[in-house]
């Protein structure tokens, strides 16, 4: 695997993309933000199509606040108030989405320059050293995460950290997802299962209110096979609250590696299955793109053309008790994994 040069940051890092192939799945990733820009698959005619969004290049990527395709850190999804509490100690962090704190914050490791450690055609290893204080939180971090292919379907993304004092930590990958192919427009016809009997729910600035709410008879029952789009547009407190789809579900069995979510393009005959050890997954419809943002592949994107499968911790877990722990001590290295395989049908 060669590196390949993918220009310069505002403030003069060198980016490289590295390309990872087997068989007919080839994964592109910058060091920048860990960013996959690229997951090529076929459709069931053998057709190759690049099927996660992103940006036009580097300065698209720098200028967007969508994350695509990006390694979410050190707290993924939303902090109520941008402040919480730790061993007695109250930590205040920036407030990057009104009063919260969203996704670790301005300068979140989404927009950091990694440190390959390794690499070959069928793996990277990217590190990152977040030190004591950054973006307001607590313990110097010691960050890796894997990529791999283990065999010609599937991505793996293992992630690995250490601190030196306790701190909060909710790492994920934020790929926008449409299987018919980046710029084909909306997913909503997407048929979609997730394994959770219940969400959380969220009051209007999308925080949870600590409420699991079974999806039992609402438009948050995913545990069969179901369009994105059948009951998006319910008069559903919570879709208006979200815009759509952006919520967190409860997962079964946390810790163990399961199947989480699945999603199926009748079109192309792609199917995606994302398996994770992570307690909760958020499924998200990119409701928040607003035609302004120019793709990869040359076209404009809008809400409802990809949908995200973010395999996580609870959003504002240090604010919830009850909710997964989300804190981390030294001594107690952090280890998740998350597998996304691709298949037709």
């Amino acid at each position: 695997m060669t590196p390949e040069p993918y220009g310069r940051t505002k403030d003069g890092h060198a980016v490289t993309r590295h390309t990872l192939a087997r068989g007919n799945l080839t994964v592109q990733i910058l060091d920048y933000g860990g960013i996959v820009t690229r997951i090529a698959v076929p459709d069931r005619a053998g057709r190759i199509a690049n099927v996660v969004l992103g940006a036009a290049d580097l300065p698209g990527y720098e200028a967007s606040d969508a994350h695509f395709g990006a390694l979410i850190g050190r707290f993924a999804n939303r902090i109520a108030g941008g402040r919480f509490s730790l061993d007695g100690r109250v930590y205040d962090l920036p407030r990057n989405e009104g009063p919260n704190t969203l996704h670790g914050g301005r300068q979140g490791f989404d927009r950091k320059v990694w440190r390959v450690e390794a690499a070959s055609d069928t793996d990277l290893t990217l590190a990152y050293d977040s030190p004591d204080g950054e973006e307001g939180f607590p313990g110097a971090l010691a960050v890796r995460v894997t990529y791999s292919l283990p065999d010609d379907e599937t991505l793996a993304i293992a992630y690995a950290a250490e601190t030196d004092r306790p701190t909060i930590l909710n790492l994920t990958n934020h790929s926008y997802f449409n299987l018919a192919g980046e710029g084909a427009g909306s997913v909503l016809d997407h048929r979609v299962t997730v394994a959770a009997d219940a969400f959380l729910a969220v009051d209007e600035a999308q925080i949870p209110t600590g409420e699991r709410r079974p999806v039992a008879g609402t438009p948050f029952d995913f545990r069969e096979a179901t369009a994105l789009g059948a009951r998006i547009r319910a008069a559903d407190d919570q879709l208006i609250r979200g815009k759509g789809y952006d919520h967190t579900f409860v997962l079964r069995d946390p810790g163990a590696l399961r199947v989480a979510a699945t999603a199926h393009d009748p079109g192309s005959g792609r199917s995606l299955t994302v398996a994770t050890t992570r307690p909760g997954l958020q499924l998200y419809t990119a409701n928040m793109l607003d035609g302004t943002v120019t793709g990869s592949g040359g076209g404009l994107y809008r809400a409802g053309d990809a949908v995200c499968f973010e395999a996580q911790g609870f959003p504002d877990a240090p604010n919830h008790p009850d909710f997964p722990s989300a804190t981390l001590h030294p001594g107690e290295p952090f280890s998740a994994a998350t597998t996304y395989r691709f298949t037709v049908r």
